[in-house]
């Protein structure tokens, strides 16, 4: 194995890259759960349809997924410390963009900047401090410290963006994440050890480019159909043009001498299982996630702390419960892991799901929230080991860089697809009551969907509204619940040890 380049410099700065590394991971995790807690504020604040509403989201998740495996060849080749820090400029950069702008298309504009310096972050961030640790031990340490970063980010962001609308608007949100940005930049630039590794790495631009622009037009077209009509010219345009450039990347990467995802690992049947566990486990995770966050900012008005409670037990639950996720991998494996976690996930959102919204508190949440959170711990603990110990030992790199970006897939469309269902169902269960009616109502409706009509001050529409929202959460609580069966289903009958002659056991 070809080791890491790195820069001659004191070994104390070891843990001073240590704590960078763990400090951008924090502010990479910190900015993708941010608008959680506050999507009901800006959606009231901007006035924003469904669809428009989605994209505060996708915006960021879009381009980790797209990415990240980039970013990764990039910081190999020519110095994961300058990945590292262009990625903190990156997220200052669209932080304060989403922070100042006043308008829906200044703040996609910040989430999508932004997004791109978190899918700098989060490789590069893990690249450094394992080039910093060759020591077993320290390694070990430096692994379990970044994933514990992580967990505190996804645990600090909804408070921090409750508090801050709170005290101002939610740009303040933005603001803060901008702060941390600017800190993070200063901390790469004075704490963080240069190393590479370029041997035998290169970009896979035409792989990367098809990749790119298939997701693009998927999302456009699950996004956008509610609202546009499922049969609209630009949906099935971007359909189409979605399976073609999807072939087309399938026969680049077949081509391609330094692929940028290597398919034959998806002959390996219990890699193909991890594979598919990871996209639709995470995607009935984060789906059903959005649709929580419109239920308590949307329909039950909370503020924007109030909304940070139940995020904050679900996010709450991994940092706790670490050392026992640990052992139960060594002890039990992935398999039981992510079937056990998937099944309390689904468990968790049903629960959720027939609680009558008015009326319901943080506590009699509670049981369904923390059921949510054990099933979050145990799944994302155990996605990458279910995929890298199925493998060649030659080829777990590129398995762990593989589950990470099919995890991703699943994180950017949990919300698209999830928040598609719910806004679909809510106007099909709104248009009839308000056929007939006179007043703007209607057209409210035409214009921006169901939440529009929710957020104005339209009186028994507005009631209507709020009510079929209420269904269209219901039915996307089921449909989160459904798919993490169906991921725990794929867990126990395909994620299994000993595949075949060239498994890694």
């Amino acid at each position: 194995m070809i080791p890491d380049v790195v820069d001659e410099q004191p070994t104390r700065l070891a843990a001073g890259t240590l704590v960078a590394g763990c400090f951008a991971v924090f502010l990479a995790q910190t900015g993708l759960v941010l608008p959680a807690a506050i999507n009901g504020v800006i959606q009231r604040t901007l006035q924003l349809s469904g669809a428009e509403l989605t994209w505060v989201s996708d915006a960021f998740l879009v381009p980790i997924a797209m990415f990240s495996l980039t970013f990764g060849v990039l910081g190999d080749r020519h110095g994961r410390k300058k990945v590292l820090l262009a990625g903190s400029l990156l997220t200052l950069l669209g932080a304060t963009i989403a922070a100042v702008g006043g308008t829906a298309l200044t703040l996609w504009a910040g989430q999508a900047a932004a997004g791109i310096g978190a899918a700098a972050l989060f490789p590069s961030s893990l690249a450094v401090i394992t080039a910093a640790t060759p020591n077993p031990a320290a390694r070990a340490r430096g692994l379990a410290a970044w994933t514990t970063a992580l967990s505190a980010g996804a645990l600090v962001a909804p408070p921090l963006s409750g508090a801050a609308v709170e005290l101002g608007s939610f740009h303040w949100a933005f603001g803060a994440v901008a702060v941390l940005s600017g800190i993070c930049t200063i901390t790469n630039f004075a704490l963080v050890k240069e190393s590479s590794r370029p041997d035998g790495r290169s970009l896979d631009w035409p792989g990367q480019i098809t990749v790119a622009a298939a997701l693009l037009a998927l999302l456009f077209g699950m996004i956008e159909g509610p609202e546009l009509g499922w049969t609209s010219p630009p949906v099935i345009a971007a359909f189409v043009l979605f399976i073609v450039l999807l072939t087309a990347f399938v026969a680049i990467e077949n081509r391609s001498a330094q692929p940028m995802l290597r398919l034959s690992l998806f002959r390996i049947p219990a890699f193909s299982g991890a594979a598919i566990v990871a996209v639709v486990g995470m995607f009935g995770f984060l789906g059903g996630a959005y649709a929580l966050s419109i239920r308590l900012g949307v329909i039950q008005h909370q503020t924007p702390l109030q909304a940070a409670g139940p995020f904050l037990v679900i996010q709450g639950v991994t940092p706790f419960i670490w050392p026992l996720l640990v052992r139960l991998l060594h002890r039990v494996g992935p398999r039981i892991m992510l079937v056990s976690g998937l099944l309390a996930i689904a468990a968790g959102w049903i629960w959720l799901g027939a609680l009558p919204i008015a009326g319901s508190t943080l506590v009699t949440m509670l049981p369904a929230l923390l059921a949510v959170g054990l099933g979050f711990g145990l799944l994302v603990s155990a996605i990458t080991a279910a995929a890298v110990n199925v493998v060649p030992v030659q080829l777990t790199g590129m398995a762990s860089a593989t589950a990470s970006v099919v995890r991703d897939l699943g994180q950017t469309f949990g919300p698209a697809l999830i928040g598609t269902i719910v806004l679909s169902q809510a106007a099909d269960a709104l248009a009839p009551r308000l056929a007939g009616r006179p007043g703007p109502a209607n057209a409210v409706l035409e214009s921006g969907g169901p939440l529009a009509v929710a957020t104005a001050d339209l009186g028994p529409a507005s009631v209507f509204a709020r009510q079929a929202l209420e269904h269209g959460y219901a039915i996307g609580s089921i449909v989160s619940a459904v798919v993490c069966v169906c991921a725990a289903f794929v867990a126990l009958v395909m994620v299994r040890a000993g595949a075949g002659p060239e498994v890694r056991h």
